[in-house]
């Protein structure tokens, strides 16, 4: 192999320089793409015998040599030679070393441009069908878990500071819908993708009878490009998924965070599993929650590689550019940290406890009822505004007296407001309120009993 010239070789004078060969070189990332680099080639190798472009008994070569260099591939068996540049030359080379001139028969109609074009779809398909299926299993756990907890309540926040008292579970299933859009804009992402380039050449297509349309069938896909010069370097879907790459570990690290807070000593919210946490090498009394940090960390990476893929895109001139081989580096890179923190959030999540006996010790803390309390002289027929005042007076006079708005006599109440009456303490105190919630949505008891049943169902279809 290592003797064979490249396939442009013949048109430059002298040996590459081995500078060239260094910087042009991707086989040493793009080799992931090589089952699918074979898939495609026996399909479009299939096309062509169909098409009498190559005689059965060469189809059958191909066929067979390229299996035989995908297993050797998958046995650790098979040398890339990086001085073949990409996936597509080094199996091509093997394949003309194992069969000889059949092999150099593969590359009618079809230029490198399509066929990365075609590979890197076809790896996304997978690679979304994966990701889904984590997003899945992590909703699957949240969702066991919102169910765990049933009848807990804890205190929500807005600006970090305590908000109004929430059922537990249904802060858990706030990153179930999360991380249900994530997998929309995934599956949306992968219909987008799935439409076939290849036959598409370099650039203008080929002016042999290729069936684009048989190929892309065999592969899977739901129609063909219908534009050459676009179908070579449209990369649109390539953005799209590091996109929808960033948006979920934009979520993971929103988790990540929160349970970071939760599980220090000043909240105590949380228990998180040591086999989940890391010691200092200094201090022998910590436990740091150093896997959720790093998921945190993980997501800077993957906007990185976001910004990088549309600043590629950006300035290129229409048609295939050289450029465009660097899409693959933060596709992997944007795939397999998303794919790692879904893994170690769902691991995390599986082995986490929360410290109800601690949250509850504290529901009385941060006046969690006064929404409450002001939507209770609503009721009495105060205008919300009046109301708001109203409470904010009550708020005020209690933390003069470190007290709390349940804690008021009811003569007390009425010096603020004279249409309070002995019903007020019904909507007083967190166990209450979570109870009265009416809002189809929002988070009581009562409504997160019927959202654990209608994401059961849902993710269990």
């Amino acid at each position: 192999m290592a003797g064979q010239k490249k396939s442009w070789e013949k048109r430059l004078k002298g040996q590459p320089d081995p500078k060239t060969v260094d910087f042009v070189e991707s086989l040493s990332y793009d080799f992931r793409l090589y089952k699918y680099d074979i898939a495609g080639s026996i399909a479009h190798a299939q096309m062509l015998y169909e098409q009498n472009l190559i005689l059965k008994d060469e189809y059958n070569q191909i066929k067979a040599g390229l299996l035989e260099i995908q297993k050797r591939i998958e046995d650790g068996k098979f040398k890339f030679d990086k001085t073949y540049e990409d996936i597509h030359m080094a199996i091509e080379a093997a394949l003309v070393q194992k069969i000889g001139n059949a092999g150099k028969k593969l590359h009618t109609g079809r230029s490198r441009n399509d066929q990365v074009a075609t590979d890197i779809r076809l790896w996304l398909r997978d690679q979304i069908k994966s990701i889904s299926a984590k997003i899945r299993s992590l909703q699957k756990t949240f969702v066991k878990m919102a169910s765990k907890y049933e009848q807990d309540i804890m205190p929500a926040y807005t600006h970090l500071q305590r908000a109004q008292p929430v059922a537990m579970g249904i802060y858990l299933l706030s990153f179930v819908e999360q991380l249900d859009r994530d997998l929309t804009r995934f599956e949306n992402c992968r219909s987008l993708a799935n439409v076939c380039p290849l036959g598409s050449g370099a650039i203008a297509g080929s002016t042999l009878p290729l069936d684009r349309k048989i190929t892309a069938k065999r592969l899977g896909f739901a129609d063909i490009s219908y534009n050459s010069i676009d179908a070579v370097s449209d990369r649109d879907f390539a953005a799209e998924f590091i996109f929808d790459c960033s948006l979920a570990a934009i979520h993971l690290s929103r988790l990540a965070e929160d349970w970071i807070i939760y599980s220090s000593n000043e909240f105590d919210f949380i228990g998180i599993d040591d086999k989940y946490c890391t010691s200092s090498s200094m201090m022998p009394q910590k436990r740091n929650p150093d896997l959720l940090e790093l998921i945190r960390a993980k997501t800077a990476g993957v906007l990185g590689e976001l910004v990088a893929m549309l600043t590629i895109l950006k300035a290129l001139p229409t048609g295939y550019n050289r450029d465009l081989q660097e899409d693959k580096l933060h596709l992997f890179r944007a795939a397999d940290a998303v794919v790692a923190s879904l893994d170690v959030a769902k691991a995390i999540v599986s082995n986490t406890k929360f410290n109800t006996r601690k949250i509850k010790s504290s529901l009385d803390q941060g006046f969690l009822d006064a929404t409450a309390l002001a939507e209770y002289l609503v009721g009495k027929g105060i205008a919300f505004r009046e109301a708001h005042g109203i409470v904010g007076g009550l708020v005020a006079f209690c933390e003069s007296k470190r007290k709390k708005l349940a804690d008021l006599s009811i003569e007390t109440l009425k010096e603020h407001c004279g249409l309070i009456d002995v019903d007020v303490y019904d909507s007083l105190g967190a166990e209450n309120i979570v109870k009265r919630y009416q809002t189809e949505g929002s988070a009581g008891l009562k409504q997160l009993a019927e959202q654990i049943v209608f994401w059961n169902k849902k993710l269990n279809a």
